[in-house]
């Protein structure tokens, strides 16, 4: 049986066809709808109905989960050779010259004295450096990227040219703290050029070239500076580097866009924001020089405690080091930035590594100074390697992966810390050293890139690019003096001093693994929130 209703008065146009057909079940009644265009003249039939924030919301997820995103290869990245050779450059004489400075200042205080001024050295350099990170914007405001890039050179040059002539220690630290307003620039805006010098999908690549330059500067600045200290020629190596920074400086024009210069007023200055972080830093410096355990923790709780009063500073101001997408609720910046200050903080550890590789170990002094590198080298060499990743949920799993790679081996190299230990226990801890640097290597570039990618806006964009040298500085002095500090709590044991100093950055740095799972459920959380607020808006 069938019946078919064909087009009527009513203007139903199509076929509807019901029945029992031939071969089916008995009373098993099939309704197939062939075409509906239209009833009346005036009505349409509805859509389905959908709701489109779910589906904004749902795209939004499937997007954050499943996507893949664009990488350029290295031999691409080749193709700006130019401008990559500027930007590693410009972080790696600044990252060369801490560790150099470090292995040449017990000569030049035999030559010029000042041996109570010793430790004050890094300390002005230190400082000197955080200031001028947070002044990146408004340089690259007023200067643009080719004017910023000589200004940086020249002024690293400079500092290093006082550094060769200094007749005495105090010159010498004048020269020093002129060197690190020269590095902190070059370090801020080599990650600001990142975002504005390269297409975007080679930020993964360039972060990954910048990032290994610390850990090249890490690598190769002690060796460098023991081989000039050596020959007792710590005053060429100073000329060395200034001779460095001029021939990058000659090739910043030739090499480097000539945008950047922001139209009308240049980028305000955050005074507030900027007294407290040079509080911050002068404090947490000086915990790092001091031998009593109790008075450093006091400039350690000092240090925070101006680390907390310049986040409730730029929460509240108008004019902000960080970008303002820092402290919008449901942003994932935050746990960014905090993911790579605990990331980098583990890296303190390497100023004490070649005392416990020659007095526990019994190395030699150049086997303990390279001991000592190895966790900067699978930093950098692991890094290059995992810039390759494309999936979004395999950049996720890196990020998240990371912290607790290098948690895990600074544990494990924590239980391997014995006096006397045999042979092969000694060798063991390179291969856990170098598996924690890559715990570091794993997840930074992402990480850089994640900054980086937070907003669309162009001056927002390269100021979250600039936090990111601010972020590290900070985070390398912070981890500095806490290590001095569990150090200290630990003695007079050699062997208790190691296990606190790295049990202490094992559980420091496994945090990382939390903040970084909180960045990637605020990111996926915020992209929902914005998609569907696009939808809204659409639909309005």
């Amino acid at each position: 049986m069938a019946s078919t209703l064909a087009e009527s008065d009513f203007g139903v146009k199509g076929v509807l066809t019901y029945g029992l057909y031939p071969g089916e079940k008995p009373y098993q009644l099939r309704l197939v709808v062939v075409q509906i265009t239209s009833v009346l003249p005036d009505y349409r039939v509805p859509a389905p109905r959908h709701d489109a924030r779910q589906e904004s919301t749902a795209g939004a997820r499937r997007s954050h989960m499943d996507s893949s995103r664009s990488v350029g290869s290295w031999r691409e990245l080749g193709g700006h050779l130019g401008t990559a050779v500027v930007l590693a450059g410009g972080v790696l004489v600044g990252a060369i010259n801490i560790y150099l400075a470090a292995s040449l200042l017990p000569t030049a205080v035999a030559d010029i004295g000042g041996e109570r001024l010793y430790a004050w050295n890094t300390t002005v350099f230190l400082i000197a450096q955080v200031v001028a990170t947070m002044l990146v914007s408004r340089t690259l405001s007023r200067s643009g990227n080719v004017g910023s890039y000589l200004l940086g050179f020249g002024v690293f040059a400079v500092g290093s040219v006082l550094c060769a002539a200094s007749p005495v220690m105090p010159v010498l630290l004048v020269g020093r703290g002129v060197q690190g307003l020269g590095a902190g620039l070059l370090t801020g805006l080599g990650f600001a050029l990142i975002h504005s010098a390269l297409p975007r999908h080679l930020w993964v690549r360039g972060s990954a070239l910048i990032s290994a330059m610390f850990g090249l500067g890490n690598f190769f600045g002690p060796a460098l500076g023991g081989l000039f200290a050596q020959f007792g020629s710590w005053r060429l190596a100073f000329v060395v580097l200034a001779l460095v920074s001029v021939v990058l400086a000659a090739l910043v024009p030739r090499v480097l866009p000539g945008s950047g210069r922001t139209e009308g007023a240049a980028v305000p200055v955050a005074t507030r924001s900027l007294l407290l972080v040079i509080g911050a830093a002068g404090a947490v410096s000086i915990a790092g020089i001091l031998s009593n355990a109790l008075v450093m923790a006091v400039f350690l709780a000092l240090a925070l405690a101006l680390a907390w009063a310049f986040v409730r500073t730029e929460r509240r101001g108008r004019v902000r080091v960080l970008p303002r997408l820092t402290y919008q609720p449901g942003s994932a910046l935050r746990w960014v930035y905090l993911t790579i200050a605990l990331l980098a903080s583990g890296v303190a550890v390497e100023t004490f590594l070649p005392l416990f590789s020659q007095r526990l170990g019994g190395l030699p002094p150049v086997a303990a100074g390279f001991f000592g590198a190895a966790l900067s080298l699978g930093w950098s060499v692991i890094q290059v390697i995992s810039s390759s990743a494309r999936r979004e949920q395999a950049v996720r799993r890196l990020r998240v992966a990371g912290p607790g790679l290098l948690s895990a081996g600074l544990a494990t190299l924590a239980l391997l810390q014995h006096r006397g230990p045999s042979v092969l226990v000694v060798i063991a801890w390179l291969p856990v050293l170098l598996i924690a640097g890559a715990g570091i290597g794993l997840a930074m570039p992402h990480l850089s890139v994640a900054a980086m990618a937070s907003t669309t806006d162009k001056q927002e964009g390269e100021k979250a690019a600039a936090a990111i040298a601010i972020v590290l500085t900070m985070s390398t002095a912070f981890g500095a003096a806490l290590a001095g500090f569990l150090v200290n709590v630990g003695g007079p044991s050699l062997v208790s001093s190691a296990r606190w100093l790295l049990f202490g950055f094992a559980v420091l740095t496994a945090l990382g693994t939390l903040t970084a799972l909180r960045a990637d459920h605020s990111g996926t959380r915020f992209a929902e929130g914005r998609s569907a607020d696009e939808v809204e808006t659409t639909n309005s």
